[in-house]
């Protein structure tokens, strides 16, 4: 792990931290895209922004970073030792905005699904999950 002196240096580390494009996010593409599914990336029309709309299956699909929508794993569990109170504040507003954007989502016809980082680290349970998103007659490889 790296260890980090000062705020500076952990300021500058967090702001590389992306939302777009995430390895765990290119993982889950390119899963769908390995069975044949076709979707859309960061689709601005709809509420919270989705990561992948799959427009077919009015399905859209949320890959969350475990610390930064607080899962309920390891890594998600864990918080900073320093200015506790700001980390608090952040992480329990994107909960609420999470909660918000599914509901609005869900109330319009979507199915959402979310993936967790730590949920693309095992290929085949998130080949599995994915697959359990699509309808039986669609699926050619069960």
């Amino acid at each position: 792990m790296v260890i980090i002196s000062t705020s500076t240096e952990r300021s500058l580390l967090m702001s590389k931290i992306g939302a777009k494009d995430t390895k765990p996010e290119l993982a889950v593409r390119k899963t769908l895209h390995s069975f044949g599914i076709r979707y859309r990336l960061h689709y601005k029309t709809l509420p919270g922004t989705p990561d992948l709309v799959l427009p077919k299956y009015k399905t859209v699909i949320f890959v969350n970073g475990c610390f930064w929508h607080s899962h309920n794993c390891p890594k998600g569990t864990s918080r900073p030792k320093t200015n506790k109170e700001f980390w608090e504040n952040k992480i329990s507003n994107n909960v609420k905005r999470d909660t918000m954007t599914k509901k609005v989502l869900t109330g319009l016809g979507w199915k959402v699904v979310t993936i967790w980082e730590c949920q693309t680290k095992d290929l085949s349970s998130l080949q599995k999950t994915l697959l359990n998103l699509l309808p039986k007659k669609d699926s050619i490889l069960r």
